[in-house]
């Protein structure tokens, strides 16, 4: 208001706003309106005409601070150290195809672009695509950036068809993802192996020390080896829970996963396999002579050259794999 209201004795600014002479009304001082009478008038014609003053507003963009939603497992990032030592991580490129999942208010997704604009030729400017589910979020990044510049895909991640994006070029899939569903849209992208160059991800801190346990730890679990297989997995840092707003109550982590490709093993029956490592770890604490015994007889443990006594979380990869296609060759 002080910046558009005159002083007693000036004139009213050229730049003063209908919604700001409706606030105005309620807010100058009596001895004020009296002084100006073409202050007074435009005021008094401003309260009479409301309807005109909520038509001048701009709807497009929401204003009110948006609530986390717990349904979402919405914990954003704001410490823009961290956010800058992601992308950072990330060293985005504007010839690449990136894609991130859940930008929620948009702190990491600003940095991408910033980094990826500072590689770009005079003139021009990055653009990237995002995943979101939070039709408000949605509403907000659509307000404050322009198609070109942000592609955003209003959708759940778990159901999203990211091959649609990959049709001139694989995908570097980043986020922040829902500690609650992380798993799960883990296992999803899986499924578009094929058609990603890398991953970046936020996850809680626990979960990212399972994806990168090696045989022996007894943090292996069921997601190291489904990962593993098909990744190379590296923590890069911890994140601290006071870096996020609301602040959770656990701390994270940043991993990257790679597509091993070629260099990938692959068992003869992929379903198989999934079953014989589920199998496994359900029974975590037996010796795998008892817990895989449905599908491996006592007597075939030396040849598949694997101690019986052992535990699932001691097993190599490529020993779950040798497990996998002895019980397909022997199957009848």
């Amino acid at each position: 208001i002080n910046a558009c209201l005159p002083c007693a004795a000036g004139e009213m600014s050229a730049q003063l706003t209908e919604g700001s002479f409706a606030l105005a009304w309620h807010v100058t001082p009596p001895a004020l309106r009296a002084t100006s009478p073409a202050l007074q008038e435009r005021l008094s014609n401003m309260r009479r005409h409301p309807p005109r003053i909520a038509a001048m507003r701009d709807t497009k963009a929401p204003t009110a601070p948006h609530r986390a939603r717990k349904r979402f497992g919405q914990n954003f990032l704001v410490d823009r150290h961290y956010i800058l030592r992601i992308v950072d991580a990330i060293d985005p490129r504007p010839e690449q195809r990136i894609v991130e999942i859940g930008p929620g208010q948009a702190a990491l997704t600003r940095e991408l672009l910033a980094a990826m604009d500072a590689h770009c030729a005079t003139g021009q400017a990055a653009s990237l695509d995002v995943v979101e589910i939070d039709r408000d979020l949605v509403a907000r990044l659509t307000a404050e950036f322009p198609r070109d510049r942000l592609r955003v895909h209003e959708a759940d991640a778990l159901e999203f068809d990211f091959a649609t994006l990959a049709a001139d070029a694989k995908l570097r899939v980043v986020g922040n993802l829902p500690y609650n569903i992380s798993t799960p849209i883990l296992f999803r992208l899986c499924e578009f192996e094929d058609r990603i160059s890398d991953m970046t991800f936020m996850l809680q801190k626990e979960v990212v020390d399972r994806m990168a346990a090696s045989e022996g730890s007894g943090e292996r679990g069921r997601l190291s080896v489904m990962l593993q297989y098909r990744y190379r997995v590296e923590k890069c840092f911890d994140v601290p829970p006071g870096a996020f707003r609301p602040i959770p109550a656990v701390d994270s982590s940043i991993v990257r996963l790679t597509p091993l490709g070629s260099k990938r093993l692959r068992p003869n029956n992929e379903t198989r396999f999934a079953q014989i490592v589920t199998a496994a770890f359900t029974q975590r604490r037996k010796m795998i002579r008892k817990s895989l015994a449905a599908w491996v007889s006592a007597d075939a443990w030396t040849a598949i050259g694997i101690e019986p006594t052992a535990r699932a979380e001691d097993l190599s990869t490529a020993e779950f794999v040798a497990i996998s296609d002895w019980r397909e060759g022997s199957s009848p």
